[in-house]
């Protein structure tokens, strides 16, 4: 049997940080993960170049319970402390939009630079590595593993969420906090596609891989961004964020001309081109296909100069609010982040500490705590590791 200082269960990014940060403290530090590499999502974040922060980071970018909670911890670690040291690393990175901060070559140095720094601070890494049984006892915890029992005072759960469980993900650290008495807030999938069905679908499907700009609004939430046509339903940037509000039943819109008042567009265009179809000069600012098709399920069209004002401005306020009936989501099969985990009542802000279970510590995606698509993620994994390794 090993005698450890701390045993950080996940070797994505919140346990990395965590062990990095701990280790350069002189503590006696192993990481174990089950897959065969760590730091997986890092890998294919960004379409493989890694979106690993965002330098816009505020509570206001996150979702949970208790919105509150995640403040301490980005407050003492920011965007700024995590680009410090990947530029001691010389990786090279640019703002894509919106803050959104990537590498210019790939994901690959940022897992490098995490293991670098392990490496320098005396972490030991254990991959392929499960964990079979995790006891509370006098010292702390005993953990029985496929390679080994450890004993540790000080136990970090880092496991992640449910999503993407092709690249290893699993509800084991659900399951470890609900065997030391903590409840776990109801989980769903985040930051996902969503899927149509029936006619909804049939309206769309042969539409799938047509683009735009819109603005999408579901309970008080808005985001401006693309939407793409899927053959299973609707996807973008703008349906991921918004996916994390929205759920079965709820009233979702979009606004296909986020820029303009539709209905005062319109009218001008009767003026200006009353011969005009209406098909023709809704092609001219949404894709060709998608206005064409709009016409045929929903407005008609037929020569502007035919329309009556209260119907042009009942059309506009319709493109300005279009309704999507959604079926479902395509879950944890491609959500980017897990909503719901570990309740945060019962955690400490500051440490991330448990308040049921001394020595305990749960960081990053396995706690309820989740960001808007575009490095947020990312940002709250380093800053729970950084202060959960801070504290242990």
């Amino acid at each position: 049997m090993q005698s450890l200082d701390l045993t950080i269960i996940g070797g994505g990014a919140a346990g990395l940080m965590c062990a990095l940060t701990a280790g350069r403290r002189g503590k006696r530090v192993r990481v174990i993960e089950h897959a065969n590499r760590v730091g997986k999502k890092i890998l294919m974040s960004g379409g493989g170049r890694c979106n690993f922060t965002n330098t816009g980071t505020t509570p206001a970018n996150f979702l949970s319970a208790n919105p509150h909670y995640c403040k301490s911890a980005l407050a003492r670690y920011s965007p700024t402390d995590f680009i410090d040291m990947v530029d001691a690393h010389r990786i090279a990175w640019h703002e894509k939009e919106l803050g959104q901060l990537f590498c210019d070559e790939s994901s690959k140095l940022i897992v490098r630079m995490l293991m670098d720094e392990c490496a320098s601070a005396g972490v030991q890494v254990q991959t392929g590595c499960s964990v079979e049984k995790v006891q509370k006892v006098e010292q702390g915890f005993l953990i029985e593993t496929t390679q080994g029992r450890i004993e540790c005072p000080a136990l970090v759960v880092a496991t992640g969420g449910l999503s993407i469980p092709s690249m290893g993900a699993t509800g084991y650290g659900y399951e470890l906090a609900r065997q030391f008495g903590h409840t776990v807030l109801d989980t769903r999938a985040g930051l996902v596609p969503l899927t149509l069905s029936g006619k909804h679908q049939d309206n769309l499907k042969d539409l799938s891989g047509v683009a735009l700009p819109v603005e999408s609004r579901c309970n008080g939430a808005n985001f401006r961004a693309d939407m793409l046509i899927t053959h299973r339903g609707l996807s973008g940037p703008a349906i991921l964020q918004i996916s994390s509000y929205w759920q079965p039943g709820d009233d979702l819109r979009m606004n296909l001309l986020p820029d303009t008042n539709a209905g005062t567009w319109l009218l001008d265009q009767q003026r200006e081109r009353p011969a005009a179809e209406l098909k023709t000069v809704l092609g001219e600012s949404l894709p060709r296909r998608l206005a064409q098709r709009l016409c045929e399920i929903r407005v008609g069209s037929k020569p502007m100069r035919q329309y009556r004002s209260a119907e042009l401005k009942a059309i506009g306020d319709e493109l300005n609010a279009w309704p999507i009936v959604a079926s479902g989501t395509e879950g944890y099969r491609t959500a980017e982040v897990t909503l719901g985990g570990v309740d945060t009542r019962e955690l400490s802000s500051t440490t991330m500490e448990s308040r049921l279970v001394t020595g305990l510590y749960f960081i990053g995606e396995v706690v309820d705590v989740t960001g808007h698509l575009g490095g947020y993620n990312f940002q709250w994994a380093w800053a729970s590791g950084n202060a959960a390794g801070l504290a242990v």
